[in-house]
Formats: structure tokens, C-alpha cells, sequence
């Protein structure tokens, strides 16, 4: 059996909060693994299945399936769906494990919304999975993760993300949800970091992006920076090069890439994963902010964010890392 259950809490010298997730069971834990990371790679074997081994008949049926699994609503609070979610939650954060570092825990008030920027993207954002409701490290009880809407038109990882909380990224959901006073971590790069990641630096597309700050200016809602060191180890990649790979991910909202994990699976490596989150950065609540304004708050958003990866890099263990931001 793995280490006994639940984060290990503590306080740094600097009096920032630190929230340690402690191991379970291996087995427990990589069958939590496979249910949220594995769907992808079921999808294609899937896929590759029918098209070059399955008799026609057989194969139409597995693509059926497939088809249903990705038109059928989703329930997010439905009762079998959320236990899945909650086993999901418990037991893979403490896989890698993962470490959370929240500036100033007493500055998030649990009865206010706030919008959460995490960079970077990487393969995927995996690291957000400790920022959610259910596995209760923030003092937040109502979170969603607003992800690409390529995911909720992908079988049976449509349902499990759906359960644990997350929701396509549009305007209208941003909107929705902060005023039904749901915090939205938002990833402001997106898949776009994909086209731009490389091995030996980490990458934010962050200075285009001002939308989620536009929407946190109208809304009134803080703005908070969130960075996660060692999530771009967690997999080893191939990304096909040239522009009609660019104009492919911006068509379909999904950059096409090779990925894998242990043994060539979907596991992921158990590479310590570091979550720093940042103060909120408190805004002025302005029904339609000007362009000069949204640039003003953009700009502290991101020399947050790079204060922050400065100021972790080290305690993470990343001294030499570079942080680029585009």
C-alpha cells in the first residue's frame, strides 16, 4: 500500500502555503491514470482497429460506439460519473506527486470567483487536476477548468473530463460560469504553445491573449496567475513540422502530436510536479473596458506570471530553465 491518504500541508519560510499529495495504492492509482489520460490513445487504437483489422461488420459497430459516446449529453452531476471523477482525483495527484505552492491562501475568499491563468499548456495541462473542487486543496468549492472544445468531441474522455469539472472554452460558458460564482482556470496559450514548444525552454503564448483578461475586467473578478514546473517531462513528444500543420491546429482548435508516457502508454512519467499558485491581482469591475485598460491589466497579468515562474524556478528545482513568453 502506498503512503497513508491525503495532502501533507505545511508553510514555507516565506509564508507562502505548501500542499504536498501523498501516494496510494499503485495499482488503484494507475487504473485513475488510465481512466483520465487513456482515452485519447483507446480512441486511435480504435480507430486504427477497424480501419485495418476488424471485419466490416464489427468494425461499424465499434464505430458506432464511438460515434454515440460523442454525440450522447453528458451529465456533469450525474451521481456514477462524479464517483468516477472523485476515485480519479484522489488518487492520481499523488502519482507524480504533485506540490502546490499558494502565495497567500487567506487572499482567496471561497464566496468570490476568480479567473486562473496556468502555463504552460505542454503536451496537456495535466497538472491543473490539483486545482479541482474535488480534490480540495483550494479553499474554492466551486471550479471549472474551461479546456478546448476539441475534447467534447472526442468518445468516453468527453465523459470523464465532464465529470471532473471541465467545460468547453467559450465565451459564453466564461461568462456563465463566473456569474454563477464558479472560478474558471482558463489555459490563456491554449494548444497554440504546442506549435511553439521545445525541449529545453518553456513556452506561454500569452501576449496576444487578452480575452480572458477583458472578461475578468467586466465580470470583476481577480485574476491569478498559476504556473506548473515538470509537467513538459511528464511525456516524451513528436510534433510534425510545416504550415499546414499550423492551419490544421488553428482549423480544428487541436495541434496534431505524437505523445507517450511509460512503456509507450498514455501513463504519464512520475516527474514531481510543482503548482505554483499567485496573489489574485485585483480589478476594477468595468461593464466595457477600453483597449488601453485591457492592455494595462494584460501587462501585470504577464510580468506576474513571469515574477512567479522566477521566483519558483529554483525551490522546483529548475534553476536553469528559460521561460519564453510570445
Amino acid at each position: 500500500m502506498g503512503a497513508e491518504n491525503g495532502p501533507r500541508n505545511g508553510a514555507a519560510a516565506d509564508g507562502t502555503t505548501v500542499l504536498r499529495a501523498t501516494a496510494y495504492s499503485p495499482l488503484r492509482t494507475t487504473v485513475a491514470l488510465a481512466l483520465w489520460l487513456g482515452a485519447i490513445h483507446f480512441n486511435v487504437l480504435l480507430l486504427l482497429a477497424s480501419i485495418f483489422l476488424l471485419p466490416r461488420r464489427i468494425a461499424a459497430m465499434v464505430l458506432g460506439t464511438q460515434l454515440f459516446f460523442m454525440l450522447v449529453p453528458v451529465n456533469d452531476k450525474s451521481r456514477i460519473g462524479r464517483k468516477i471523477a472523485s476515485f480519479i482525483s484522489k488518487y492520481v495527484i499523488g502519482y507524480f506527486p504533485v506540490t502546490l505552492h499558494v502565495e497567500d491562501y487567506q487572499a482567496f475568499d471561497p464566496k468570490r470567483a476568480y479567473v486562473f491563468g496556468y502555463e504552460p499548456h505542454s503536451v496537456l495541462p495535466i497538472g491543473l487536476g490539483a486545482l479541482l473542487d474535488l480534490v480540495g486543496f483550494m479553499p474554492l468549492p466551486k471550479m471549472k477548468v474551461l479546456a478546448s472544445s476539441a475534447v467534447f468531441y472526442t468518445p468516453f474522455l468527453r465523459q470523464i473530463w465532464t465529470w471532473l469539472g471541465l467545460v468547453p472554452a467559450s465565451r459564453k460558458s466564461f461568462y456563465s460560469y463566473l456569474g454563477a460564482g464558479y472560478t474558471c482556470i482558463i489555459v490563456p496559450g491554449g494548444v497554440q504553445e504546442i506549435l511553439h514548444m521545445d525541449h529545453d525552454s518553456e513556452v506561454v503564448f500569452l501576449k496576444s491573449r487578452k480575452g480572458f483578461v477583458k472578461i475578468a475586467m467586466e465580470t470583476g473578478s481577480p485574476l491569478v496567475p498559476v504556473f506548473c514546473f515538470g509537467q513538459g517531462s511528464v511525456y516524451k513528444w513528436w510534433r510534425p513540422g510545416g504550415k499546414l500543420i499550423v492551419k490544421i491546429a488553428r482549423a480544428i482548435k487541436f495541434t496534431p502530436i505524437i505523445f507517450w508516457g511509460k512503456f509507450g502508454t498514455p501513463i504519464p512519467f512520475a516527474t514531481p510536479l510543482h503548482l505554483v499558485v499567485g496573489k489574485p491581482i485585483e480589478v476594477k469591475k468595468i461593464p466595457q473596458p477600453t483597449y488601453d485598460e485591457i492592455n494595462e491589466v494584460h501587462e501585470q497579468f504577464v510580468v506576474a506570471m513571469q515574477e512567479l515562474f522566477e521566483k519558483y524556478k529554483t525551490k522546483a528545482g529548475y534553476d536553469k530553465l528559460k521561460l519564453r513568453v510570445l
